[in-house]
């Protein structure tokens, strides 16, 4: 047996294995992968939280997402794609690397940068990253197009079109491919991303009785659906996680703050004039020095005003209802003020949290 057949053969092993653990194993298991840095490992660790005894029908989404980070493709390209998307509509400026103004170039090294790529800085260098694709017929999303002969990029996003910022006067938007690339670039598949895969591969089949971790690179299978993000938060997971270890902040906590504020939208105003995905009030993105509107910024500025708010408060409620209510308002009352909105609002949280925080 050799080939996708031995690959198969061995995902249905593994799928029989993890079948006979409880929920509480599958948790175990979860908590375990969690600790790995590998952002593959915390997807992974997501689908086993989430599925509980039912861990078993986790594994054919797991398996594809340790196939993006041991083959690349499409999990990088497609993240890449995710959170250049948000960005449709920002301006057109020559020299532009954020969103207040984007060149061609300048977009997809802020996107990358985002997902924790370190790409150059001009079209010209971005066309030598990952590797070749023959043609457009065989693109996938999120794959790096290049015209003009190097003078032009953009990134791929299905159906002879890419997502792109043209030129002076226009905005970033998706358009025809409308020559032959130049070349064509895949993202992710370099020795590093292999190894990070297999690394994430070998935890699960350990903590499965399972095998080395060169017999563990067998388990991942090349992708057959498009991995993209699962959920609104997707494009943000890993800024969450970058800020909440960068300030000292309880795991999820980011992501719950943004689910309740926004629902993970960074054009939401509400009708305070708050505005963005962490629903900043201009006076607070002034202090802080941020632009509301960039999603990235502002994940950052809400893990240091949320860190701040912690250090004062000593819990994560106390935390939770200065960030909604004011500083102000829960040193007056001496705890979380009686403002249903308030209130609610720390309750949600923790919740979404799974602690009484």
């Amino acid at each position: 047996m050799s080939g996708i057949a031995e690959i198969q053969s061995r995902i249905a092993d593994i799928e029989a294995r993890i079948a006979q653990f409880t929920g509480t194993t599958g948790q175990t298991l979860a908590t375990t992968l969690s600790t790995s840095t590998s952002a593959a490992s915390g997807e992974f660790a997501n689908v086993l939280s989430s599925t509980g005894s039912g861990v078993a029908g986790a594994v054919s989404r797991g398996t594809r997402v340790l196939n993006d980070a041991a083959l690349g493709g499409g999990s990088t390209g497609q993240r890449l794609l995710d959170v250049a998307s948000q960005f449709k509509g920002v301006p057109y400026k020559w020299g532009g690397t954020t969103p207040s103004g984007f060149d061609c170039s300048g977009l997809i090294q802020y996107a990358g940068k985002q997902i924790g790529l370190n790409l150059p800085r001009t079209a010209a260098q971005q066309a030598t990253v990952g590797t070749e694709v023959p043609s457009l017929d065989q693109a996938r999303p999120g794959d790096l197009v290049v015209l003009e002969n190097g003078h032009h990029i953009g990134i791929y996003v299905g159906n002879g079109q890419m997502l792109h910022a043209p030129k002076t006067g226009d905005v970033v938007k998706i358009s025809k491919v409308w020559e032959t690339p130049m070349t064509i670039r895949r993202l992710g598949t370099t020795a590093a991303t292999t190894a990070a895969g297999v690394g994430v591969a070998a935890t699960l089949l350990s903590g499965l009785g399972g095998t080395s971790a060169t017999d563990a690179s067998a388990y991942v299978r090349p992708a057959s659906l498009s991995t993209g993000a699962t959920s609104r938060s997707a494009p943000y997971e890993s800024a969450f996680t970058a800020a909440e270890q960068k300030y000292g902040l309880p795991s999820g906590l980011l992501r719950a703050v943004a689910k309740q504020e926004s629902g993970f939208d960074p054009t939401a105003r509400s009708h305070a004039g708050a505005t963005g995905l962490m629903q900043f009030m201009p006076a607070t993105a002034r202090s802080l020095g941020i632009d509301p509107t960039d999603p990235f910024a502002s994940i950052d500025a809400a893990g240091k005003y949320l860190s701040g708010h912690l250090k004062t408060f000593g819990s994560v409620s106390l935390a939770l209802a200065a960030y909604n209510a004011g500083a102000g308002n829960v040193k007056k009352y001496g705890g979380v003020p009686p403002f249903a909105e308030t209130q609610n609002y720390v309750k949600k949280i923790t919740a979404d949290l799974g602690s009484a925080a």
